[in-house]
């Protein structure tokens, strides 16, 4: 058996650096659709061009490229053998519809909300943008990003609730802490230990 995982959390909780060592943990992928994106941007492809101007406003990238990008990834060879852990997707309960249809055969067995407050994330933002110069970080785009997780990504923490698959862990405390929780949890879903 392999892990097979959702990581949901706001913009700024630390999804992106914790899928990377939760990957390097337990022998698994990290699928990451914001890299996936900022690289078709960055190589000006035809989803590059097609999505810079949404991802610059802060918006969200349509639920069926989306579902295609990671059906795609998911049907490599590295993620069938090794499990992967998916972050950034799905974004909203259509998503996750399609999710559960690309993963019929394999399915995600381990959904982790990573639960840091609004508050905590703006500042880390604030931080990163300075830090990084990362377009795509500017208080607009950011504020816009936070209102649509609300909107739409929260109804997701419902439905992998009702599937019974959702674990919320604290995303608050030093990178180690919140890393040891994640793994729990995760052994705690899976039977599978890091």
């Amino acid at each position: 058996m392999t892990v097979r995982m959702v990581m949901l959390g706001r913009q700024g909780s630390g999804k992106g650096t914790q899928c990377a060592r939760v990957a390097a943990r337990f022998g698994i992928v990290h699928v990451s659709t914001g890299d996936m994106l900022r690289s078709a941007v960055r190589q000006s492809t035809p989803v590059g061009r097609a999505v810079k101007e949404i991802i610059d406003q802060g918006g969200l990238v349509d639920d069926e490229l989306m579902a295609s990008l990671v059906q795609g990834r998911l049907g490599e060879d590295d993620t069938r053998t090794s499990g992967w852990v998916l972050d950034g997707f799905p974004r909203t309960l259509g998503q996750a519809l399609s999710l559960d249809r690309i993963t019929e055969v394999r399915p995600v067995n381990c959904v982790i909300n990573l639960d840091v407050p609004k508050d905590v994330v703006l500042a880390r933002l604030t931080v990163r943008r300075e830090a990084e110069q990362r377009t795509d970080d500017s208080p607009e785009a950011v504020a816009r990003r936070l209102e649509l997780y609300e909107t739409q990504t929260a109804p997701l923490i419902e439905h992998y609730e009702r599937a019974g698959k959702l674990h919320v862990v604290d995303g608050v405390g030093s990178m180690e802490e919140v890393f040891d929780r994640l793994c729990r949890a995760i052994t705690d879903a899976t039977g599978i230990s890091a």
